[in-house]
């Protein structure tokens, strides 16, 4: 079967999660990804090694890459990347704003040499301003995008439990690169992209910003919604955690009556409203609490379905694990095969395979043979 992107040379400078992210998108839909590493190799290889001895973050994010070990201090090396770019289609870099124009491959540079080629450049702060040349990590933009000041509970800020800045970042990247290969489609001309993780979480931080502006600021309230009620995690007799989001009255009364066995709550004008409920939450919150202590997990989740709660078990990873709408894929590894969670889209028709992750260096020899340099 062809993908969508084959054919397609994406040349990538890159480390870490952003720009791995993207260019992992980029591989799954087919395009030749040639990663670029230093000769220490990208530092996500080191973050942990409890993939049979490979790294988590790394085999995540590389899967059905080519690496490349590249020195680009070396003329030798410098000259296999510029022969790699005069072919390439895309390439990404997420090297500090500026340092790979001191290597001699500006943005401007290129674009001017290879009309043709999309360049993509991922930063933190992006390519100019006062923080420019800050390093920035996800839990840096985290913090300072006002992100972690809406998330966790009461008593103290929060981080997000997995690296969603740089999720949103490569996503970002990886949509901008599919518009512009779109519009090359027709003009010809190629494009430079700059996206900065700074911009990705400010953008996901537009409704909070606009209720703070609006004169309510977003309080932290850990599981539960600052606006409804009964709208939380209430415990069931065996200690599970379940979360409930009652969304209008109705779904009140078919609760208390259905779930919680209560007629009388249900017909209750002191509970009738959200309004009212919101009055008296404490007391609303205690009902249910009280109600699913008297239930085992399985007859409480059978009850909310029965009367169409919305509900979730509140997982954890072992039971992520079990899940049973947990799609998963096996690739390549240097170290055996690995089952991670399968990507989001699926398409008709669409069987693919997916690449292996690889060694360090692996494919260096081939792709110096191969640009003659």
């Amino acid at each position: 079967m062809t993908l969508p992107l084959s054919g397609l040379l994406v040349v990538s400078v890159e480390q870490a999660v952003a720009a791995p992210r993207c260019t992992c998108q980029l591989a799954d839909a087919g395009a030749r990804v040639i990663k670029v590493e230093r000769p220490e190799g990208d530092f996500a290889r080191g973050y942990d090694h409890l993939v049979h001895g490979e790294s988590a973050y790394f085999v995540w994010l590389n899967r059905g890459k080519e690496s490349v070990v590249l020195d680009i201090g070396r003329a030798e090396d410098k000259a296999l990347l510029e022969a790699m770019l005069a072919k390439a289609d895309v390439f990404v870099q997420n090297l500090k704003p500026g340092a790979l124009a001191k290597l001699g491959f500006a943005v401007e540079r290129l674009r001017k040499d290879y009309p043709r080629l999309i360049c993509c450049s991922i930063s933190g702060y992006g390519e100019s301003g006062p923080y420019a040349q800050r390093k920035a990590y996800d839990l840096l933009i985290q913090a300072d995008s006002g992100l972690s000041s809406i998330t966790g509970g009461p008593e103290t800020a929060s981080r997000v439990g997995v690296s969603v800045v740089d999720i949103a970042t490569g996503m970002n990247a990886y949509q901008a690169i599919l518009e512009a290969l779109i519009a090359r489609g027709r003009t010809g001309e190629g494009a430079a992209i700059a996206v900065s993780m700074f911009d990705s979480m400010a953008d996901w931080m537009t409704v909070p910003l606009l209720q703070h502006e609006g004169g309510k600021t977003p309080q932290r309230i850990g599981l539960a919604h600052p606006s409804i009620s009964p709208y939380g995690v209430f415990k069931s007799r065996d200690d599970a955690d379940i979360l409930i989001s009652i969304q209008n009255d109705r779904e009140w009364r078919a609760l208390a009556e259905k779930v919680m066995g209560d007629k009388a709550l249900a017909a209750d004008p002191a509970f009738a409203t959200n309004v009212e409920r919101m009055k008296r939450r404490g007391e609303t919150d205690g009902r249910v609490a009280e109600a699913f202590a008297a239930l085992d997990v399985a007859e409480l989740e059978q009850k909310l379905a029965a009367a169409d709660i919305a509900f979730a078990r509140v997982n954890d990873t072992a039971l992520l694990g079990r899940h049973p709408h947990l799609r998963r894929l096996t690739v390549g590894s240097p170290t055996g095969p690995v089952s991670t969670p399968a990507p989001a889209p699926m398409i008709a028709g669409d069987a693919r395979t997916y690449g292996a992750v690889p060694a360090l260096g692996e494919h260096t020899e081939r792709v110096r043979a191969e640009f003659g340099k």
